[in-house]
């Protein structure tokens, strides 16, 4: 991570890295803190409002009111850990992040992290954390593909080729026993009309998934097995009368 050494834009906010482009853009009353873990150095940094900035290749953070001790804050994904959104009961949603500095960064150096702090006054933590994971992840494959290729892939973004990471699907997982021939027909996207339809997640607007069937529930059948012989009688009983 660095302070205060992202290249700022009038037109666009800040100027890109070669290769970078935003994914997320939180609201404008975002607010940011960084202090030492566990570390006894008096440093901090914060900032009651300003935005918050997903790309491809790093977090960039510029304060509404920027100072001359924060004008901005950049860290690259690979460099931020133990990322998590916490929901008060009170008050709004927070993304907490463990940051480790980069040599040169404007930190001083016997801080070896930093707890980030996001405060999303007016929404969007769970929308930012879920593109954060996703991109991390896509960024961890095309590391563990170039190392595995034996190409000079490392964690440090200056080994990434980000033209060639994949950011919207990873490759299918084809696992033992399980790959297909060039005979074999795909498995159908939907279901045929003797199979039940698959689970599928329903979004809710705390972040939380669950998952619900389409099949029938406990009981269903006797129901209206009981349903068919009242409505059977009661016709009966009519065509008698």
């Amino acid at each position: 991570m660095s302070l205060n050494w992202v290249m700022l834009s009038d037109r666009d906010g800040f100027i890109h890295l070669p290769n970078e482009y935003i994914i997320y853009q939180s609201p404008k009353r975002t607010a940011l803190s960084l202090k030492p873990v566990n570390s006894k150095e008096s440093f901090s940094v914060s900032s009651n409002g300003g935005q918050l900035y997903l790309t491809n290749q790093r977090i960039v953070y510029l304060p509404s009111s920027r100072t001359e001790e924060f004008q901005s804050f950049a860290a690259p994904l690979l460099k931020i850990h133990d990322s998590h959104v916490s929901a008060p009961f009170f008050g709004p949603n927070v993304w907490t992040a463990v940051v480790q500095p980069v040599p040169g960064g404007g930190i001083p150096p016997s801080i070896p992290a930093l707890e980030l702090k996001a405060t999303f006054k007016d929404g969007g933590a769970f929308d930012f954390h879920s593109n954060f994971e996703r991109i991390k992840e896509r960024l961890h494959y095309a590391v563990e593909q170039a190392q595995e290729s034996g190409a000079p892939g490392t964690d440090h973004p200056a080994g990434i080729d980000y033209t060639n990471v994949h950011l919207d699907e990873l490759p299918a997982y084809d696992g033992p026993g399980i790959s297909l021939s060039n005979n074999a027909e795909p498995a159908p996207d939907y279901p045929g009309p003797d199979q039940p339809p698959p689970f599928s997640p329903t979004h809710v607007d705390d972040g939380t998934q669950f998952e619900t069937s389409a099949e029938p529930p406990p009981g269903y059948e006797e129901v209206q097995q009981q349903s068919v012989a009242n409505d059977l009688e009661e016709r009966l009983r009519r065509g008698s009368s």
